[in-house]
């Protein structure tokens, strides 16, 4: 990655520098958002920015550029870059302020946009059920429980400690290469919330289930794209509270994200103890809806 974007100048990584009195640095006061892009174009752009937006304004953080704008931005720095297809963080930090908690808003944050490369969402020589199959993780039930959100749900904020004690347990496993476990973080209630990196779904008799946001999850952006998509299709969708034996006992488990896109659970993993998901995806829901997501982000 030779080139950034910050404050909408695209940069050498190594020149590009924000003060020491930012209180992104100082104390995490910032926010981002993370998406791919389909044929060079990012995908539900819009609705990312939107979620940006309310949590700013519920930050104070003064942000208002509008999506051509973030669209222009990304174009040009994916072209500095020589990208095809690309991975974006698009981060916004609070900006300078003084040396103690401030008392107003922030008027002048810093944007910061990063891009690397990214395969195909899926090579034209693969089949969407192979390419499945071959993306599918095992899922480990953590110690590591997750925090409540900083204000009445979760921010996709820089303040990702949480989430790094979380990896950090996973990583402690040796049974699983990294790259093929996700690790759940349950709530102190001992409800399923969400994945180090992922929002979670499952499916018990042609119905699908995710946790409810009030368990401190992340509004996923992917998220809510799959609970629409299923809903068009007519499958009845629930948002609750469940526990790990739920997912001892569901049809089908997959994962969500915005650059994995659709993730299919093959194995759950409990300390010592491995359970066997049901891994037919030939007519699953699960490939039912990578199917209909895939297909939206390549028609976009």
């Amino acid at each position: 990655m030779k080139y950034v974007s910050l404050n909408g100048q695209v940069i050498a990584t190594d020149q590009a520098v924000v003060s020491v009195m930012d209180h992104g640095f100082l104390y995490g006061m910032g926010l981002f958002e993370t998406f791919r892009t389909y044929n060079g174009q990012p995908f539900l752009l819009k609705q990312h920015l939107t979620r940006l937006s309310t949590s700013c304004e519920s930050l104070r953080i003064m942000w208002n550029e509008s999506v051509d704008q973030v669209q222009n931005q990304i174009r040009d720095l994916m072209y500095a870059n020589e990208l095809t297809e690309a991975y974006i963080r698009y981060t916004v930090s609070a900006g300078t302020d003084i040396l103690g908690l401030p008392s107003g808003a922030y008027e002048q944050p810093n944007i910061i946009i990063y891009a690397k490369s990214l395969p195909p969402a899926r090579p034209d020589s693969m089949s969407l059920i192979d390419h499945l199959y071959s993306h599918s993780k095992s899922l480990r039930c953590l110690h590591t429980l997750r925090n409540t959100p900083e204000g009445d749900i979760r921010f996709k904020s820089l303040h990702y400690m949480n989430s790094i004690l979380g990896k950090r347990e996973l990583m402690q496993y040796q049974d699983h290469p990294s790259t093929a476990v996700e690790g759940l973080m349950l709530t102190k209630e001992q409800h399923i919330a969400e994945g180090i990196v992922s929002n979670l779904f499952f499916v018990k008799n042609q119905q699908l289930y995710t946790p409810a946001i009030d368990t401190g999850i992340l509004p996923g952006i992917t998220r809510a794209f799959v609970i629409q998509l299923a809903m068009a299709a007519g499958i009845v969708v629930h948002e609750g509270h469940y526990t790990w034996e739920h997912l001892l006992e569901a049809d089908e488990i997959f994962l969500t994200n915005s650059v994995q896109e659709i993730v299919p659970v093959k194995q759950l993993l409990e300390d010592t103890v491995t359970y066997e998901v049901p891994h037919d995806l030939s007519h699953s829901m699960t490939l039912q809806l990578a199917y209909a997501y895939l297909k939206e982000a390549y028609q976009q």
